[in-house]
């Protein structure tokens, strides 16, 4: 049983093994053994020659100073206020901070003034009415008189009222030209102007 076993074994490796002997040559097939594949039939990895980064060793005491030093700087600024940046746009003016603007009232009037006052105001509203009653009518006045001498020209003549009833475009001169558009130069440099730079830089 083990040597019919044992055979078969060396047919089925003898199989795997022939197109690679068929390469390598006739003269190796005797030395070939039917346990041991060939040479060519072994696949390897490339060679790995990497190191692994060696830890640098650092002083013990040395670390334990920075961190010292480190947590002494930050006691330092944990103690100092943050300085705030002013803001000049709402800081309101001494001028303006003056009391006597803030609580300057209105000077009292006598009865006869207040009376004097209160009669003139009356008086200008009736005098501006009656300027627009009057401008009211004068416009009236215009398209009704306008009206009657379109009807008559009518009548007169149909073709002067046509063009009467078109609008005139010299009744208000107006000229208009519209946006030049002009390449642009390549190679011009807009001026910036001259000017004093007056930003104020905080540090903190």
């Amino acid at each position: 049983m083990s040597a019919a076993l044992s055979r078969g074994l060396c047919r089925a490796l003898s199989r795997h093994t022939a197109p690679s002997s068929l390469l390598l040559g006739g003269h190796h097939r005797a030395g070939l053994s039917p346990w041991f594949a060939p040479v060519m039939t072994l696949k390897t990895s490339a060679p790995l020659r990497a190191e692994p980064k060696k830890k640098k060793k650092v002083d013990p005491r040395r670390e334990h100073m920075l961190k010292e030093r480190m947590r002494k700087k930050l006691k330092k600024m944990e103690k100092v206020a943050p300085e705030f940046i002013p803001l000049d746009d709402l800081i309101t003016p001494t001028k303006c901070l003056d009391e006597t603007r803030l609580e300057r009232s209105a000077p009292r009037l006598s009865f006869g003034e207040s009376e004097g006052r209160a009669l003139l105001l009356k008086e200008w509203c009736r005098y501006k009415q009656e300027q627009h009653m009057a401008e009211v009518q004068a416009v009236e006045l215009a398209l009704e008189a306008q009206r009657e001498a379109l009807e008559e020209l009518k009548l007169e003549s149909e073709e002067l009222y046509q063009a009467a009833l078109k609008p005139d475009p010299l009744l208000f001169p107006f000229t208009h030209e519209g946006p030049a558009y002009t390449p642009p130069k390549s190679k011009y440099e807009a001026p910036d102007g001259k000017y004093n730079d007056i930003t104020k830089v905080y540090t903190q």
